[in-house]
């Protein structure tokens, strides 16, 4: 059914983690949390409360690319503008996107619940100024998040499906 990597996408706190992995043992595929891949650097920034810069992120972005298009996995990446979206299909040219949307009351509840992540809470407004959503041609598509883990895997493995069978 899937040939290639999906990139669960979306601001701090709408669940690519949580979502990817659910996804990734639905699908029978390996997981990625681009997280994972960022510089000690990068983290440090972000734990402080400090945005980072675009010239923060290519690299970083680089080595998700990288790790996508060794063989098809599902991915946790933010991803959030769209020249990140490209960075990413210039590594890895048959990824979809699969884009967590939810309201930023349900975002901040989430990530301020969370403990031990090096993201604070006080990051939401730059990283829901910074989001550019899918658009209309890009290989992908949105997913609500108000809903439970195994409810919105499901949703995304209907959507793969019809995506695979021309639907």
């Amino acid at each position: 059914m899937v040939d290639a990597s999906i990139v669960v996408m979306g601001v701090s706190g709408s669940g690519k983690s949580t979502i990817g992995t659910l996804l990734a043992e639905a699908l029978g595929l390996g997981f990625i949390d681009a997280d994972d891949l960022h510089p000690a650097a990068n983290k440090d920034k972000m734990a402080h409360g400090i945005p980072l810069t675009d010239e923060d992120r290519w690299p970083w972005l680089g080595a998700v690319g990288d790790a996508t298009a060794l063989a098809p996995c599902v991915c946790a990446c933010s991803a959030l503008k769209r020249a990140y979206r490209d960075a990413l299909r210039a590594k890895d040219p048959g990824v979809v996107f699969v884009e967590l949307d939810g309201s930023r009351e349900l975002l901040a509840e989430r990530m301020g619940a969370r403990e031990g992540h090096f993201m604070p809470t006080s990051l939401l407004d730059s990283q829901l100024a910074t989001l550019e959503p899918l658009q209309a041609d890009e290989a992908g598509f949105r997913v609500g998040i108000d809903a439970t883990g195994s409810e919105i895997v499901a949703a995304i493995v209907e959507r793969l499906r019809g995506q695979t069978t021309g639907g």
